[in-house]
């Protein structure tokens, strides 16, 4: 009689990858620089830095002064990493003190011009839905870090970030609005650079 022998495929754990439930490698990196570990602190950087420059470009619109805000948030993440008390993610805690420094340095600039005429958004209407969706995200980043900053970081808050527009005018010192007129401008002048482009 002939044996079958099921063929197995087990799953194992290698240790280069998160296992599912563990602690991120930003996290143990970041337990290891709260004690000072300078090899962990270079380590969380390079970990960091590409995705937070992502953010810093969204919100400032060029690399200059996106490198500017990200060494900032980094002297302001490794200030308050005891305040990080392991509750939602690392990454996404890191995020926020990313996106308030960029904020912080727009405010600073006054390139915000948050004094929106309340009259002016209502004419700011558009029935058809926008051709935004068509397009690439590399590409609809690049027509994003071209509008005007205000237009920029009311459009990065709330579409990419997820902000509601009473959290946007809470963070930003204008009324909700404004926020909406901003986002409205940001989507008028994104449609129109796109169908400059067909």
């Amino acid at each position: 009689m002939k044996r079958f022998w099921p063929k197995l495929h087990l799953i194992t754990w290698t240790g280069d990858e998160e296992s599912p439930g563990a602690v991120s490698s930003a996290e143990r990196l970041a337990s290891a620089c709260k004690e000072g570990n300078r090899k962990a602190q270079k380590k969380l950087f390079d970990t960091l830095a590409p995705k937070m420059m992502a953010v810093c470009l969204r919100y400032m619109g060029n690399r200059e002064d996106a490198q500017d805000v990200l060494q900032e948030g980094f002297i302001t993440l490794f200030t308050k990493l005891d305040s990080y008390q392991g509750s939602g993610s690392f990454e996404g805690w890191a995020r926020k003190i990313f996106v308030n420094t960029a904020l912080m340095h727009l405010r600073r600039t006054d390139a915000l011009g948050l004094s929106d005429d309340l009259s002016e958004a209502r004419t700011l209407f558009t029935p058809e839905a926008s051709p935004v969706e068509k397009m690439g995200y590399k590409e609809l980043m690049r027509l994003v870090e071209s509008l005007p900053a205000d237009a920029r970081t009311v459009f990065n808050m709330y579409v990419i970030e997820g902000y509601s527009h009473r959290e946007i005018a809470q963070e930003l010192g204008c009324t909700e609005a404004t926020s909406r007129s901003k986002l409205q401008r940001a989507r008028l002048r994104l449609q129109e650079m796109i169908n400059d482009k067909k």
